[in-house]
């Protein structure tokens, strides 16, 4: 069965940014991720802020995570269309520490085998 490039598109809405540069080092500070995330955190979908502790909160778009052991961040890039300076700060801050960044997909639950 053959996907759709709206299907595809879908399966990669999120990236990964790891927190090892190029060469298999550890970035620099431990707190990275939560910085970068802390920074975001006001970027978030329409009716979805508010309320007295909202500035607690990180974004739904960008979002701290550990991956393996290695402090990363989840980016949405549904940001780009949200915010693009927004989504260029990322990536950006990604490249300029030479982070790696890794395409994340939803993998599909597999159909149920009739019985």
């Amino acid at each position: 069965m053959a996907e759709s490039a709206h299907n595809k598109k879908e399966l990669h809405d999120e990236f990964f940014i790891l927190g090892v540069t190029s060469n298999g080092r550890q970035f620099r500070p431990s707190d990275w991720a939560e910085r970068l995330c802390g920074v975001m955190s006001c970027f978030r979908p329409e009716g979805s802020g508010g309320g007295r502790h909202s500035h607690l909160q990180f974004s739904p778009y960008v979002c701290p995570t550990v991956i393996n052991g290695v402090k990363s961040v989840v980016v949405n890039n549904r940001l780009r269309d949200l915010e693009p300076l927004a989504y260029h700060f990322v990536v950006s801050f990604a490249k300029d520490n030479d982070l790696q960044m890794v395409d994340a997909c939803l993998v599909p639950e597999p159909e149920p085998k009739p019985k």
